[in-house]
């Protein structure tokens, strides 16, 4: 199976620009790019991500049961390779996220085998990493 590997673009509504600022940049590693006021460019793992100001809502966590666990609904990220995935994971445990889903093999022996973890940025948006051992497994049925 060909993977194009075209970046993405996704905008994430944040409360606190500098908050969220510091921690995509100093927790995450991610790449600061273009900003204004309002808005902050990230490179995410290649892709762009921008963080936009929004007023708080005060809407609820949803989330949707899927392997026994409460996913985030909804949730941004991406599939990542599988060491990268590992250092990420490690990383992140080592600067204290706490996770919403601690990393984990979802689907276990099963089609779409993945690792997989969730966490929250600090206005609430749930993040997904994933990655597969075999990127053909990706949309496996």
């Amino acid at each position: 199976m060909q993977h194009n590997l075209t970046p993405f673009h996704v905008a994430i509504p944040v409360h606190n620009l500098d908050e969220c600022r510091e921690f995509y940049r100093e927790t995450l590693g991610f790449t600061e790019g273009r900003s204004s006021d309002h808005w902050i460019d990230f490179n995410f793992f290649g892709h762009q991500v921008v963080i936009h100001y929004k007023p708080k809502s005060g809407e609820d966590l949803h989330t949707n049961a899927v392997d026994g666990k409460n996913v985030p609904v909804p949730h941004y990220g991406v599939v990542l390779p599988w060491e990268t995935f590992q250092s990420f994971a490690t990383n992140l445990k080592t600067k204290g996220i706490q996770f919403v889903i601690e990393p984990y093999i979802r689907f276990e022996g099963l089609p779409g085998e993945q690792a997989t973890m969730f966490f929250l940025d600090p206005a609430g948006n749930a993040l997904e990493f994933k990655a597969f051992k075999d990127m053909n497994q990706l949309f496996a049925k």
